[in-house]
């Protein structure tokens, strides 16, 4: 187990690499992938400001309806909102999830936000990356690379698990 202070060297790592990335003269649209994604976008948020990067928007998506397993979660799968109330088409989207795994959840966020409008851009940050991927996708902004580790990674935050860790298991 990671502890908080491992979790928060993440986050900046990951702040600091899209403030490298984003001229400060342009907006960017931050939309997190619910649950955790939405949390650490709301982190970065305030991150970036203090790096100079100007984010005029946050949203959240959900993307139960878009996940290619749906059939095999079946009535275990529990559709919440997305509440995304700007326009896609103005924005360079930074699209933020807490783990990137098979790339699976990425495509599916991917299809749910173009489903919506389509942005300038669309830019993948990950807390941590765990490798192992299925699909061609990589993360544009990267917090933690654990693709060696060969181990489930699970991300918990304060906000939904009580506690700031990045859990380990075989």
């Amino acid at each position: 187990m990671l502890k908080k202070d491992k979790l928060n060297e993440a986050m900046v790592s990951l702040a600091d690499r899209i403030a490298e990335c984003c001229d400060s003269s342009e907006e960017i649209a931050m939309v997190g992938v619910r649950s955790r994604g939405d949390i650490i976008s709301h982190r970065l948020e305030k991150l970036l400001k203090d790096r100079g990067v100007k984010v005029a928007h946050q949203g959240v998506l959900d993307i139960t309806l878009y996940r290619d397993d749906l059939d095999q979660v079946g009535s275990e799968a529990r559709v919440r909102a997305t509440d995304i109330q700007f326009d896609l088409k103005d924005y360079v989207i930074i699209l933020v999830d807490d783990v990137l795994f098979t790339g699976r959840t990425a495509r599916a966020a991917l299809d749910a936000l173009i489903d919506l409008g389509r942005p300038k851009a669309i830019r993948l940050a990950v807390l941590v990356n765990r490798g192992g991927r299925e699909l061609p996708i990589q993360a544009d902004f990267l917090g933690l690379d654990m693709s060696n580790e060969e181990k489930h990674v699970q991300v918990k935050l304060e906000e939904t698990d009580g506690e700031d860790a990045i859990i380990l298991r075989d």
